[in-house]
């Protein structure tokens, strides 16, 4: 079974969507035979590499939004990502293009470390306040989860993975994606949002079966021993 996820490293939901999507998938009896692919998605392409204020204030301006309602949305979405062990801190969030770190994904995923990097982007921009516009940053973030320095530099001077991020781009608009996070499964399921995981659970189960379903083996003659019990009583 593919499971692909179209996010956005600047999107908070996206976070939280990925515990609850965790939390199901640790429980699914065939874990081991999902493969989970993270596809990238931008809120915001227009943002400059690095935008002078603050969250509320890149909201407020950019987007038009009345600051206290952003200040309500803000208080809601901490909550709910403390019921998912996640520690939001808005006031800190540094408001940078994503762009670059959806390249250094692309890059970690060539080297099975896809889903290491993008925890790491995803707690350092919504927890410790880290530019993940910055290429310091980057690098520092694709070293500690065991890639080379150079190979990221030379990826993100050349563009290496600009096409792959582009692309990606395409499928979501394909698919009729217009918010994240957004799940696939198989390409034949849907999931939009940051369900809970009991949703999750749900619709990994039935794609399972849906792939996997049940044969009956012929039995050939009917043997004495074979009997079964039923609603209405057993075979005698």
């Amino acid at each position: 079974m593919k499971i692909e996820i179209w996010s956005d490293v600047a999107c908070p939901w996206c976070y939280i969507g990925k515990r609850r999507f965790e939390t199901a998938l640790a429980a699914f009896p065939h874990k081991d035979s999902v493969e989970v692919q993270w596809r990238s998605y931008q809120l915001d392409p227009t943002l400059p590499d690095h935008y002078d204020g603050t969250e509320l204030g890149y909201l407020a301006e950019r987007k038009g939004m009345d600051p206290a309602q952003v200040a309500g949305m803000f208080a809601h979405v901490a909550e709910q990502a403390k019921g998912e062990g996640l520690n939001y801190s808005f006031e800190d969030v540094v408001v940078a293009n994503s762009f670059n770190a959806h390249q250094l994904i692309h890059l970690a995923a060539a080297h099975g470390r896809g889903d290491a990097v993008k925890e790491a982007l995803l707690s350092a921009h919504f927890e410790r306040g880290e530019d993940i516009g910055s290429r310091e940053f980057l690098v520092r973030t694709g070293v500690a989860a065991g890639l080379a320095a150079a190979e990221i530099t030379e990826a993100l001077d050349t563009d290496k993975y600009a096409d792959d991020v582009r692309h990606d781009f395409a499928e979501a608009r394909a698919l009729g994606v217009s918010g994240v996070p957004f799940f696939v499964i198989d390409r034949k399921y849907g999931i939009s949002g940051a369900q809970p995981a009991a949703l999750f659970s749900q619709a990994l189960e039935e794609a399972w079966q849906e792939a996997h379903p049940l044969t009956m083996v012929a039995a050939g003659d009917a043997s004495p021993d074979a009997a079964a019990c039923g609603p209405d009583g057993c075979a005698i």
